[in-house]
């Protein structure tokens, strides 16, 4: 791009006194990731790469399903068709909607020997996940490293976010202490979610972080906020530091240094189960292809290998971790795993 067409770009952000030149240089020079490109990472990635904001890490472990392109902004049906990995199809839309900014897609399953290095040279992270064990492990991590983080989440017809600053502002445990109990929150499988609340969340969370590059941390939202789309009531909840907090007060991080094992995790309201190995393996997928194609019906593409036998359908990748559709039950996914993959 032309230093001219730069210019005529981001003209009109250029003109808003927050931003201006000066602030423009520093989206510019800014780095962030974006973990989970879902309903809300999709509109924060892009916001920020039309923003212009200079490297995007995009971060997911799953491949695109037709439910997804409902509120899944940078998705298209071709897109499914194709079995994409959600970071690499997301990706690719960003690049043809900005040249100028770095994209680099990421497929894993972030765990607590993924998660510093996913975040450890970025100047903000996003979060756009669902579900509460990383963002607890996300805490614990930013913390740990002093990057502050977005928290969001969209469910039903209601949004909410709020900021993390490291040494400003409360933690995520200043204001939940410890993750809820399973099945005890309404997921979006179970409570559907409409996409313009996700939309919304986005926008707050892209929002937050063109803030937080241009160095206007005081204007950041330090408030628990809940927007409700379809009454158009908004709650602020003051959000204060603990002295207590086991995380950002006592310096507790236990979610960042729990040993991972391989586990087997249940994929709400999708009847499907994730298998995660460890320590991660590396795996040949055209050479499993070239084995499994005798046993079942074979796709395969450069990220991930989908086999169908005996009524289920395995999704695996190349670090090992697989998504086994057709039961929900952890047992039942391992030994298919087992037999098929190996482990």
């Amino acid at each position: 791009m032309t230093s001219d067409e730069s210019v005529e770009r981001y003209h009109r952000q250029v003109l808003l006194p927050v931003i201006g030149t000066s602030g423009q240089q520093r989206l510019r020079r800014g780095r962030v990731c974006v973990l989970g490109v879902g309903a809300l990472g999709t509109h924060v990635a892009m916001l920020l790469a039309r923003a212009g904001v200079g490297f995007l890490r995009l971060v997911d472990r799953d491949v695109l399903e037709w439910t997804n392109l409902q509120r899944q902004v940078l998705y298209e049906e071709a897109d499914v068709e194709a079995a994409l990995p959600k970071a690499v199809a997301a990706a690719r839309a960003l690049e043809r909607m900005n040249r100028d900014v770095s994209i680099e897609p990421v497929v894993i399953d972030v765990d607590a020997t993924s998660i510093v290095p996913l975040i450890a040279d970025v100047d903000v992270v996003v979060d756009g996940s669902d579900n509460f064990e990383l963002r607890y492990l996300l805490n614990d991590a930013a913390l740990e490293l002093n990057k502050p983080w977005i928290y969001g989440g969209a469910i039903g017809t209601l949004g909410t976010t709020f900021t993390v600053i490291p040494g400003e502002t409360a933690c995520l445990r200043c204001l939940f202490p410890e993750p809820p109990p399973a099945g005890s929150v309404p997921t979006c499988d179970t409570a559907g979610v409409l996409g313009p609340a996700a939309a919304l969340v986005g926008a707050l969370q892209a929002s937050e972080a063109i803030k937080l590059l241009v160095g206007a941390w005081s204007a950041c939202n330090r408030t628990l906020m809940t927007v409700d789309l379809w009454t158009l009531e908004i709650a602020r909840v003051t959000a204060r530091r603990r002295p207590d907090c086991p995380a950002c007060a006592l310096g507790e991080r236990r979610f960042l240094y729990e040993r991972a094992p391989s586990r087997t995790v249940a994929l709400c309201g999708r009847d499907a189960v994730q298998v995660v190995v460890h320590p991660r393996v590396e795996i040949d997928l055209a050479l499993l292809a070239q084995r499994l194609a005798p046993l079942g019906e074979v796709r395969y593409n450069p990220y991930l290998i989908r086999f169908r036998a005996d009524g289920y359908e395995l999704t695996v990748f190349p670090d090992g971790r697989a998504i086994v559709r057709g039961t929900t039950d952890p047992a039942v996914a391992r030994a298919l795993y087992a037999r098929y993959i190996g482990m």
